[in-house]
């Protein structure tokens, strides 16, 4: 018995808690933590620490919407408070009204900035980091409206021709609005950018409104000022927006007032208001001549104490990049939007989401950074990896979450993915992190002589966060016998010694997990690989998938890697997609690409049909939030742009023209029949691989034949290469050849 359970506090706390008739805290979490593996992390305190801010918030938006519907909501609010809407929730007994149906946005900023704006589906600007927003709204003389996040539909699309925008239209009634939202860089510093253009058939007035929330509910908002010359708000003294003309009207209201939109008829015009409770809103109108037109220009400065400075502008760095040439063109945008979100969120560090998941985890760097490398974004990968040393404590652990087993494999795999894609050797300065990182999952790895399944494997943790409560996962094994032959390959020639030390820890690491996984399939009659030892199938198998995708640790045809995935195809899957049950229930963009990633590298002509259901349920801008409701296509977890899931449709795209499998390429493996059906030429290229970069040209000649051209800029000799054009015969590359004409499979009757 644990000499805690004693401690005067506790005793203090159970009592004055019970007298006030609640129930025993230290009771109930220990009944909540029998329902997982004993571990040395119940649940890691940054998540805990985000979980209360987030239903904080939740909690503020049940004490102030229900109360006042009355009010202009945004575009969530009002889908999920409607009860005739598929997306309604019911709330009384909810702890909190959070969003939990349509948690979709895109990103706005520019390459290096750290500040980034968000816009919602209806063209709400949200422009500083978890802050207030800026709306438009057309209000006519006769009392007809145009309200964006009432609107029944709108347009809205982003723009990457020469910046990064994002466009919104609405009409209804003779009115229409059209917002762009952008952020440009003036004089080295952050600018968001709201350019509103509103016509009418009758007199109308153009609303620019400030509102005291965004896309996760209340942002507080206590005073706010118009200047003397009616062309700026001042928002809490420390926010400016700036107007192209002079406010002609403006109003302003308080909490208990109501929402300014109510009294917009009524209220004298005020220069300045304040609310106690943070919840002023106000109005700038324009006037808008009847069939006339009125346009107005805002202006928002985002970074107070410049330490946003570009690195580069948008057409420099999309050159950069490996390029999509395609004949789809939603595939073409989808690739493009996700070169733009990867460039985005790694300014320094990189980050999976712009405003939820705006914060560091391994897991997450290493699929981004990897992709930003198979892009040849080079700079940008090794600026992130440049950060993780400072978080690698004395133990040699890479911690980002505590109870997270997998960090270090992630680590020491992406390391090596650098220098097998850039051809540069890692400075010698990074020979002492390897080193720590590799002891730390020799020493962390429990013993091969416990009368367990779980013999020799990592602790139980808290791993991936979907996969279930803490359990000994086969994810985290996975990552470090990859890290473990990354540290091998990374060290061998500074130490070839302890390079092989790694070498033979992998394999005894190896051979524990494939006597666990041997007990599994005794006890579940089948290959598959659940989640855990302890687990029966179900959706946290899914993590099981990393040894195929992207460690690629097992070949193609390894019959556990595919009856894993026979199974989540038949039990797991929703409309065409994953639906991972445990915590995000929702349907996954990412996870759904990694089960296509296993039955591409199969030549399994499923993996398109996973590809065009992700490319269905992106939204109009391209993006993907992290979790999809399976009723509304709206957001239902996590960050509503994840930038995961733009890092694996580049890879899934990279991986369909060019894949490394152990010595050779594999060029074509994934191309659509479809994009074959016209003439015009298909290309993908420069692409880094692990024997150097690549571009290939697909030229479809007539309907039977399709020639091929490759160029390679190889880091030695040009190597084994084989064409797996779905629907022609394979091909096996001699040397020094560089292009070759495929002809079409004659099919048996």
């Amino acid at each position: 018995m644990s000499w805690t359970k004693w401690l005067p506090l506790r005793f203090i706390i159970r009592r004055a808690i019970r007298s006030q008739g609640f129930l025993d805290p230290i009771e109930l979490m220990a009944r909540l933590r029998s329902f997982a593996q004993p571990s040395e992390v119940g649940e890691p305190i940054e998540l805990l620490r985000a979980g209360v801010v987030f239903h904080a918030r939740g909690l503020i938006n049940s004490k102030v919407i229900q109360n006042n519907l009355d009010w202009v909501w945004p575009y969530w609010i009002k889908r999920q408070f409607d009860p005739h809407d598929v997306s309604f929730t019911p709330r009384a007994f909810s702890f909190s009204h959070i969003n939990l149906t349509h948690r979709n946005w895109t990103a706005i900023g520019y390459p290096g900035s750290e500040e980034l704006s968000l816009v919602d589906p209806r063209g709400l600007l949200t422009p500083c980091f978890d802050g207030w927003s800026l709306d438009g709204w057309v209000i006519t003389e006769d009392g007809r409206t145009l309200l964006p996040s009432l609107a029944v539909t709108s347009e809205q699309r982003q723009d990457m021709a020469d910046g990064l925008s994002i466009t919104t239209r609405c009409q209804a009634d003779g009115m229409v609005l059209t917002s762009q939202a952008s952020v440009h860089p003036v004089a080295g510093r952050p600018v968001c950018r709201l350019t509103l253009t509103a016509g009418s058939t009758t007199p109308a007035w153009l609303a620019l409104v400030l509102r005291p929330y965004n896309p996760e509910g209340i942002s507080f908002i206590h005073q706010v000022s118009l200047s003397a010359d009616r062309r700026r708000w001042t928002v809490d003294t420390n926010h400016t927006i700036e107007f192209s003309a002079p406010a002609e009207r403006h109003h302003i209201s308080d909490y208990r007032a109501g929402d300014v939109f109510i009294h917009l008829s009524e209220l004298e015009d005020q220069a300045e208001g304040l609310c106690d409770l943070g919840m002023v809103t106000a109005a700038a109108l324009f006037p808008i001549a009847a069939h006339g037109e009125t346009a107005l220009d805002v202006r928002i400065p985002l970074d107070n104490n410049g330490a946003s400075q570009p690195d580069s502008d948008w057409p420099s760095v999309r050159q950069q990049a490996c390029r999509l040439r395609c004949p789809e063109a939603r595939y073409q945008f989808l690739y493009d939007a996700a070169v733009t979100s990867l460039v985005l969120h790694s300014p320094h560090d990189v980050y999976p989401g712009p405003y939820t998941y705006k914060r560091f985890w391994f897991r997450d760097a290493a699929f981004i950074i990897h992709a930003l490398l198979c892009l040849g974004l080079n700079d940008r990968a090794e600026r992130a990896l440049s950060r993780f040393p400072e978080r690698q404590t004395p133990l040699g652990y890479f911690r980002s979450q505590e109870g997270e087993w997998d960090a270090n494999g992630e680590v020491l795999w992406i390391l090596s993915r650098f220098e097998q894609l850039t051809g540069q050797r890692l400075t010698a300065d990074w020979h002492t992190p390897i080193q720590r990182g590799a002891r730390w999952i020799i020493r962390k790895r429990l013993a091969d002589d416990i009368d367990a399944p779980h013999a020799g494997l990592l602790p139980a943790g808290f791993s991936a966060e979907h996969l279930g409560p803490n359990d000994y996962y086969y994810w985290d094994d996975f990552w470090c016998i990859a890290g473990l032959h990354a540290a091998h390959e990374l060290i061998k020639g500074h130490a070839a010694d302890l390079g092989e030390s790694y070498l033979r820890a992998a394999q005894a690491f190896t051979a524990a997990v494939d006597r666990s996984l041997d007990s599994c399939a005794r006890r579940l009659g089948r290959q598959a690989m659940p989640a855990s030892p302890y687990r029966r199938l179900d959706a946290g198998a899914i993590g099981s998938l990393a040894i195929g995708y992207p460690l690629q640790d097992c070949p193609p045809d390894d019959p556990r890697l595919l009856d894993c995935v026979e199974f989540l195809l038949s039990k797991c899957f929703v409309d065409g997609a994953f639906f991972q049950d445990m915590i995000h229930s929702g349907l996954n963009a990412y996870l759904t690409l990694h089960v296509a990633q296993v039955l591409l590298r199969a030549a399994d002509p499923r993996y398109l049909e996973l590809m065009d259901t992700v490319a269905a349920l992106a939204t109009s801008t391209g993006q993907w939030p992290e979790a999809i409701h399976p009723r509304t296509g709206g957001g239902c977890m996590g960050d509503g742009h994840h930038v995961w899931a733009s890092a694996e449709w580049v890879m899934i795209i990279r991986n369909c023209f060019v894949r490394e499998e152990d010595d050779r390429l594999t060029l074509c493996g994934g191309i659509p029949g479809r994009w074959l059906e016209q003439r015009q030429p298909i290309g993908f290229g420069p692409a880094p691989t692990a024997f150097g970069s690549i571009s290939i040209t697909l030229t479809p000649t007539d309907e039977e034949r399709v020639r091929i051209d490759w160029q390679g800029a190889w880091h030695s000799d040009q190597p084994a290469m084989e064409i797996r054009l779905p629907g022609f015969t394979a091909v096996t590359v001699e040397s020094g050849q560089h292009a070759l004409t495929l002809r079409r499979k004659v099919m048996k009757v």
